[in-house]
């Protein structure tokens, strides 16, 4: 196979013609590696020469020279000579993806559809920068804040309040990103007040969590891990994709008597759905009907990819309701930071149950969320735009390749969720690692077992990733077709 050559041309309409912020050299060579890291410029491709690059983009042969030793010696660029230059990856002591991410072992040539996780954005680095920058006003000091910076909790306290949902920065407790918020806030719920035990009287059962399948499988192992007995709730699957059924939910409710629910109404993970706007109040009204205390995952919540109109919280529809957030879908899962939003007369608790965990996220990182934040609508738009084109991509490859999958493409989110012929997603997801694939199957996204005609298709990995997907797909389900069994059965514990 030829290796494709990128003119100087097309190199500057891919990364911008500047101005370069000095020094110019090391401003081009972090342009390049931001493309490449994003898939804009794909491993293998030429790039022009450094003399050509610098006709092209008016900087000179010394500037252009300095940013192309810089991304060799950052392995961004292999040059040989008589060859040119070629876009890889770096090496990374270690692999990109945790063993516990990957069981079996990461082979970099696979593509890895396990995660609903993006890659760093550009400006990240400059936000770690600035943030060292700021470190030094906090060393005096012990390093703990169980709580939080005050500085981020005021940030996503506006934000709460600006969506709707009038909020003071108390009732902000920063986390180990969505998750770490979720296992909080269940240990604590489950772990009910003397008083409010009493009030309950004994007639309903303190460690029942109603939750949603699908669902997010971390969500399902935080939940067992914290003592939950979960009651599932079916989503419903028509001809515009799931949907909440609320008289059905609610009945369930009446017959089981949750303590709490686990609920993502916004871009559910895996379904992508969204609970319409007419249908909050509702649910908002069945949940106080029957004292059910939700914790809702909003990790996905800005991710809109039609319209960027963000539905209205839940938390401003009740009052008693806990959500969870972070910035691992937004920013980078490398960050670990999520929060917590806490109705007031639930702080108390809330904070005693989480110093049983924990005693704070690392400053660093909560200062970089801060100096990321401050740009945080230019970096959603973004975010949102590279969502939307690899959505439609990943789309059309499923369709164009396996036209006898159901597909029902969500209007937001970070995955689609396929409906397949026949239940065979378990020996599909074996299959495809023949095929340089890496799925995980329906089941793993079932609370109570099933869902093996469903496969979750992540649009998070590079553009030059995605158009792969496709033929390696078709060529694994030939494959799964053909196998006996039905695969693992086992939940997968680490899925984002």
């Amino acid at each position: 196979m030829s290796t494709p050559v990128l003119g100087a041309k097309r190199l500057i309409g891919i990364i911008g013609d500047g101005p370069w912020k000095a020094p110019a050299y090391e401003s081009l060579a972090a342009a390049v590696a931001a493309a490449i890291t994003d898939g804009r410029l794909p491993v293998g491709t030429r790039l022009p020469s450094e003399r050509e690059l610098a006709a092209a983009s008016g900087l000179s042969r010394t500037t252009t020279g300095r940013a192309y030793a810089q991304l060799r010696e950052q392995e961004y660029i292999l040059t040989r000579r008589g060859s040119g230059s070629t876009v890889q990856l770096p090496s990374v002591p270690g692999g990109r993806i945790d063993h516990l991410l990957s069981p079996a072992g990461g082979d970099e040539s696979e593509v890895d559809l396990t995660c609903t996780a993006p890659v760093a954005p550009p400006d990240i680095l400059d936000a770690y920068d600035r943030a060292l920058s700021r470190l030094g006003a906090y060393l005096p000091g012990t390093g703990y804040y169980p709580s939080g910076l005050p500085v981020l909790r005021e940030i996503i306290a506006d934000r709460y309040t600006r969506r709707g949902a009038p909020t003071d920065p108390d009732q902000i407790l920063i986390t180990s990103g969505a998750l770490g918020g979720a296992a909080i806030a269940v240990r604590a719920l489950l772990d009910v007040e003397p008083d409010e035990s009493a009030r309950r009287g004994g007639a309903r059962s303190t460690s029942r969590v109603l939750i949603e399948s699908p669902t997010y499988p971390n969500a399902i192992a935080t939940l067992e891990g914290a003592g939950a007995a979960l009651v599932t709730y079916p989503l419903e699957f028509g001809t515009q994709g799931h949907h909440w059924d609320i008289d059905d939910m609610e009945q369930l409710m009446g017959q089981t008597r949750p303590r709490s629910a686990y609920l993502i109404p916004d871009f559910h993970n895996p379904t992508g759905a969204l609970l319409p706007e007419a249908q909050r109040s509702e649910l908002a009204e069945a949940l106080r009907r029957h004292r059910v205390v939700p914790v809702f995952d909003e990790s996905l919540v800005e991710l809109e990819l039609e319209d960027g109109r963000m539905a209205t919280p839940m938390s401003a529809l009740i009052t008693d309701a806990v959500t969870v957030g972070s910035v691992s879908k937004i920013y980078w899962g490398g960050l670990r930071i999520g929060w917590m939003r806490i109705p007031r007369h639930r702080i108390g608790h809330f904070a005693s149950s989480r110093l049983g965990l924990d005693l704070g996220a690392p400053v660093l990182e909560q200062l970089v969320t801060v100096e990321l934040m401050s740009n945080h609508d230019a970096v959603v738009a973004d975010c949102r735009s590279r969502l939307r084109a690899a959505r439609d991509l990943l789309a059309a490859q499923v369709r164009s390749w396996l036209p006898e999958w159901k597909l029902i493409v969500p209007s937001g989110g970070m995955a689609l969720w396929a409906e397949l012929p026949e239940a065979r997603s378990g020996v599909l997801s074996i299959a495809a690692r023949n095929h340089g694939l890496r799925l995980v199957a329906g089941p793993n996204f079932a609370p109570a077992g099933g869902l093996d005609r469903w496969v979750r298709l992540p649009y998070t990995v590079t553009e030059s990733e995605l158009q792969h997907v496709g033929p390696r797909l078709a060529a694994a389900w030939e494959e799964a077709k053909s196998m006996t069994g039905r695969g693992p059965t086992d939940r997968a514990r680490i899925v984002a």
